[in-house]
């Protein structure tokens, strides 16, 4: 796949249809092969604009078709949680019922007989995600099963509505269980691990990196720019109404001291070696090992434009000397 991919969170919210298509068009000019989606954008999710960012991509593939035949489409099946009650009626599970009908809308919306690769957007057991950095155990814990959720997508993947499967916003044990479970059970593996990753939260470096790495996981890497604040455009003073920060209570710890601090560092370093903050923070995601693709989501076709010019920025051993260097300091502000 492309090292950049195309997200496309605001699909369908603050992006219509033009403007979504305007971006599509520009990704495919710009080489990228990898489109990502999920049931649930665009985000903040509401059950007006469920699906609407898939339906959006199949209109999009439909119109442009051959041009646009060899485009990848990743989307991903919601879990259990509470805060989508609309989707199959707030008891969604990775269990092969559910599956079977994420799978289906998603293709029917979509427009395809075969999703890509699909993914499992969380996980269905309590665990650490989504802003949370350390485990704790519940109290009490629905039952889960890894096994039947590893049998239901190698099904899915056998019945050909599914190429692959990958999973996100999973842990070390997650993704190893399902390894192990290719290895020991006969089902289909994981290609691929769908995790933030960025200069403000390198958590996905201790302990994931190496399990995707020797496992032959590759990282799609997301909130690569801390959801804009490493563009350093929330460093100002005063009111600004010009990202996503501004507007969603729950990305606020990317505004927090501890984040400002290490922001305005990068920042700092980007500068003095003569690079846009965004570039320096896409960059350094890019050049890591294990990372398969950048995701980048944007705003319009000028933000998407500014941040595919990353494409062609390497970094220099002191920068990343530079960069360590903050990162021993303010470690993981933002996970």
């Amino acid at each position: 796949m492309s090292r950049y991919a195309l997200g496309t969170l605001g699909f369908g919210a603050q992006d219509n249809a033009g403007g979504a298509y305007a971006q599509l068009d520009l990704a495919l000019d710009a080489g990228i092969d990898l489109i990502d989606t999920a049931e649930l954008y665009p985000s903040p999710p509401a059950a007006a604009t469920y699906g609407a960012a898939e339906r959006l991509i199949g209109a999009w593939l439909a119109a442009r078709g051959g041009a646009a035949a060899h485009m990848r489409v990743a989307t991903k099946v919601a879990g259990p949680a509470a805060f989508v009650p609309w989707i199959r009626g707030g008891r969604s599970r990775h269990d092969a019922t559910n599956l079977t009908r994420a799978v289906d809308g998603s293709l029917a919306r979509l427009g395809r007989e075969r999703i890509d690769l699909l993914q499992l957007h969380w996980p269905d057991r309590a665990s650490n995600f989504f802003g949370q950095l350390g485990f704790k155990p519940a109290r009490q814990e629905a039952p889960f099963d890894l096994a039947d959720t590893a049998r239901a997508l190698s099904d899915l993947i056998a019945s050909g509505k599914v190429a692959a499967f990958g999973v996100a916003n999973e842990t070390a044990w997650g993704l190893s269980e399902f390894l192990r479970l290719a290895q020991h059970a006969g089902c289909a593996r994981p290609t691929t691990i769908q995790n933030p990753y960025s200069l403000l939260n390198r958590s996905f470096e201790v302990g994931l990196a190496e399990v995707a790495w020797r496992g032959g996981i590759g990282l799609l890497a997301y909130g690569v720019l801390g959801n804009g604040a490493l563009t350093g455009k929330y460093l100002g003073t005063g009111t600004m109404t010009r990202g996503r920060l501004d507007n969603q209570a729950h990305y606020r710890r990317f505004l927090a001291a501890p984040a400002r601090a290490a922001t305005a560092r990068y920042c700092a370093i980007a500068r003095d070696a003569g690079l846009d903050p965004a570039h320096l923070a896409l960059a350094f995601v890019a050049s890591k090992p294990w990372v398969a693709s950048v995701i980048i989501g944007a705003r319009d076709t000028a933000q998407l434009a500014h941040n595919l010019q990353a494409q062609d920025v390497r970094l220099s051993r002191e920068v990343v000397r530079a960069i360590d260097a903050v990162h021993e300091e303010i470690s993981n502000p933002c996970p």
